[in-house]
């Protein structure tokens, strides 16, 4: 892929959970191409196991390892294996994250609800409570462990991914919107907490991207957009979905630690304008 920017991470160890999906995935091929040694993370050992295979085929360091975010323990022994195969964690990308159809309504109004349809008082309190876990407690478990090798260095860049949500909760989904507002205030918390270690905490907020996992959401079978799809367009100033490629001149930027060494605290819109738009 082209990459953005003309940084070069060649000798950092960058840590990445999620990237056995697409988007963390991508960051993570990023930033192998870019010299990083590179931690992919996933519940999906397949997955990961998969993308470094490739990565090395292609003449880059990466090493696949199967982790639950959820379980300190697991991510421990995850630390060692890291720290024998590419050394302390410089960067850590904390990409896990997620919804679930526990946690979602379908309707978007109460007002609205039809016979049948699955309400907020119908949302399965152990759905919205995984979504709140996955979110946050996946994002600081893996903080607790890998940001230990930052504090006895002095030196480290944490990334959180944060979310259009996390400044206007979408409808239908309130359990992932809460969670990734969490996610932001989280992130400004570690930038404070961490101020004086030399360590920075930021986070981007990715607009709306297509997926295999919204693609339907969005599009009929058909290829045109449905009415929530035309809501998201008809409130994005450009007028258009963003590219999962399109986040990587951000997250170079706030993991250089030249570019971006007086930035901390800041959760970065990647959103074509969504965030910055009234309606009128």
């Amino acid at each position: 892929m082209n990459l953005p920017l003309n940084i070069d991470f060649t000798g950092k160890v960058v840590v990445i959970t999620g990237a056995g999906g697409v988007l963390c995935g991508t960051m993570a091929r990023a930033f192998a191409q870019a010299g990083a040694k590179v931690a992919a993370l996933d519940l999906n050992e397949d997955a990961v196991k998969e993308l470094a295979d490739e990565c090395k085929a292609e003449g880059y360091i990466c090493e696949g390892y199967k982790a639950n975010v959820l379980d300190a323990q697991e991510l421990e022994k995850v630390h060692g294996d890291v720290l024998k195969d590419l050394g302390p964690c410089d960067i850590l990308v904390n990409g896990a994250g997620g919804n679930n159809p526990r946690a979602t309504t379908d309707n978007e109004y109460q007002h609205e609800a039809a016979e049948g349809q699955k309400t907020f008082f119908d949302l399965d309190a152990s759905g919205v409570d995984f979504v709140l876990k996955l979110n946050f407690q996946g994002t600081l478990i893996p903080t607790q462990v890998f940001a230990k090798d930052m504090v006895e260095r002095k030196a480290g860049c944490i990334l959180n991914i944060s979310s259009m949500n996390a400044y206007i909760p979408l409808t239908k989904i309130p359990a992932y919107s809460a969670a990734k507002a969490g996610i932001s205030n989280f992130t400004q918390w570690l930038a404070t907490h961490f101020a004086g270690t030399g360590i920075r905490c930021n986070a981007i907020a990715p607009g709306f991207l297509v997926s295999k996992q919204n693609k339907a959401l969005l599009f009929h079978e058909d290829g045109t957009p449905t009415p929530r799809s035309h809501k998201i367009l008809n409130g994005t100033p450009m007028g258009r979905f963003v590219d999962g490629e399109e986040l990587l001149g951000g997250v170079f930027f706030l993991c250089d630690e030249k570019a971006a060494s007086a930035i901390t605290g800041v959760v970065l819109p990647i959103d074509a304008g969504f965030a910055a738009y009234s309606g009128v």
